[in-house]
């Protein structure tokens, strides 16, 4: 189990698209450096705004795309059936790479997030628990939508994984929305099958809290507790499923 979990790790690091995300990361970090010195508004919206989107939007891309290739990767070299003619049960190759991988998602958050909190000390900007708040929340989006892609590519096709997994992320952001459209219509069947619909997705609209840091001051902590538990909760589900999947998929030689 510890040479699956030490080969997973060197296959995220050796892998180019990690470092081309992080090229591109850098680029935009000076680039939004020089634009908060050049603008003439308030720079701490500007700061805490970009930051943030800044570590959801790249790290979501290489969450879809690497993470889409790690049982792809083990069918189409014929390396599955290696890893699995060894003793060991196929949840634990399942989870001791996933692991790994969430790991990897954990450290490089954790890293950018004191890179972020350092900034905003160094501008004087308040660290508020919303500000926190977020970043676990993105943290734990991020992992959730790994999982995500995890589970379909069980079943489906590399680039079918990411499109579906894609639709679900932005599916999940735009609840409100939907039932706001379909309470006009005042039919209280759809709306209640929207509502239902709504729980087989991602609580990723009660975790998308960085339009909410300049409209409130504060944010309970039992949200903020509901939310972990929901999305932990969700995340077991993703899993015991993908263990399941996983378990009773046939892979030809």
């Amino acid at each position: 189990m510890l040479n699956i979990a030490l080969n997973t790790f060197k296959e995220i690091v050796r892998n180019k698209f990690l470092y081309l995300i992080l090229f591109f990361a850098f680029i935009f970090i000076i680039f939004s450096i020089s634009l908060w010195t050049l603008t003439i508004w308030d720079d701490s919206k500007i700061i805490v705004d970009f930051w943030l989107a800044m570590i959801e939007i790249f790290w979501l891309v290489w969450v879809l795309f690497v993470g889409s290739q790690l049982l792809f990767k083990e069918v189409e070299w014929k390396t599955i059936f290696l890893i699995l003619s060894k003793p060991i049960k196929r949840y634990e190759f399942i989870l001791w790479k996933l692991l790994w991988f969430s790991w990897t998602i954990f450290l490089i958050i954790l890293f950018q997030s004191i890179l972020f909190l350092l900034v905003l000390l160094l501008k004087d900007i308040a660290v508020t628990n919303l500000i926190v708040f977020s970043l676990i929340f993105t943290l734990l989006k991020l992992e959730i939508t790994l999982w995500l892609v995890f589970f379909f590519s069980t079943f489906m096709s590399n680039i079918l994984t990411i499109l579906v997994t894609l639709m679900i992320y932005f599916l999940s952001h735009s609840f409100s929305i939907i039932l706001d459209i379909v309470n006009r219509w005042t039919n209280q069947i759809i709306i209640y099958l929207v509502r239902w619909l709504e729980l087989l997705f991602p609580p990723f609209e009660a975790l998308n809290i960085k339009d909410k840091i300049w409209t409130f001051t504060n944010y309970d902590w039992v949200y903020f507790l509901q939310n972990i538990s929901y999305s932990i909760v969700y995340l077991l589900l993703i899993i015991i499923f993908s263990v399941i999947i996983f378990n009773r998929k046939k892979f030809e030689s």
